[in-house]
This record gives C-alpha cells, sequence and structure tokens, in this order.
C-alpha cells in the first residue's frame, strides 16, 4: 500500500470516528491551515493559490455558522464572529492583504483554543 494512501485511509478514519467536538476543531485547524498557506502564497504572489485557499476558509467558516444551534444564546456570539471573520475574509481576498488574514488567524487561533479548553472541561465533567 502506498504511503500516501496509507495516510488518506488514516485521515478519513480519524474524520469517521471523531466525535462532534473533534470534528469542529479539526475545522478549525483546517482552517488555520489554509490560511496560512494563503498567506504564503500571496507573498510568493501565487493569487490562484492564495484565493483558493481564501476561499476553502470561508466555506469552513460558512459551515461552522450554518452548523450553530441557536437555541443557545452563545451561539449568537459564535454567529457574530463568524459574520465577522467572513466580511474580512471578502476583503483579504479582494486586496490579498497578508495583514488582514493574520488578523483573521488571530481570532481562529483565540476560538479554537477557547474550544480545546471547553472540550477539556467537557472531558473532566463526562460530558465530551
Amino acid at each position: 500500500m502506498p504511503l500516501p494512501n496509507a495516510y488518506a485511509q488514516y485521515n478519513n478514519s480519524k474524520v469517521l470516528t471523531a466525535s462532534p467536538a473533534e470534528l469542529t476543531l479539526m475545522l478549525y485547524e483546517g482552517a488555520i491551515k489554509f490560511c496560512n498557506i494563503a498567506i504564503i502564497a500571496i507573498e510568493e504572489k501565487d493569487i490562484p493559490k492564495a484565493h483558493n485557499n481564501i476561499v476553502k476558509v470561508q466555506k469552513i467558516i460558512d459551515h461552522l455558522r450554518a452548523t450553530l444551534d441557536m437555541k443557545y444564546p452563545v451561539a449568537k456570539e459564535f454567529d457574530n464572529i463568524y459574520a465577522y471573520l467572513t466580511h474580512r475574509l471578502i476583503t483579504a481576498n479582494v486586496k490579498k492583504d497578508t495583514e488582514i488574514l493574520n488578523e483573521i488567524l488571530e481570532h481562529l487561533r483565540s476560538v479554537r483554543d477557547t474550544w480545546k479548553e471547553v472540550m477539556r472541561i467537557g472531558r473532566e465533567k463526562g460530558s465530551v
């Protein structure tokens, strides 16, 4: 079995066996990864690559936003964060602005780190 195929199977298995909380964490990690790739692409003047990766971040944010359960008050706060990030991603994509993407990265890392803490607390309480 070729190594890339084994890696793909491992990743597929990881997704299929992940809890909803772990899947959300994977989405944050993916958004951070694609944002980093977009920054590097802009620095290397690879505009199509930058565009494609910014769009990937937007799609992840759109998915996170669409799956919010609005019966919880905190969902409105996340909706506001995601709306802001979407707006900034559009601006960053139009301008190919690494400063804006670095700002977005800070927000994504902050939300991801908060999510990790929520997961940790949930595990301690036995609810995640």
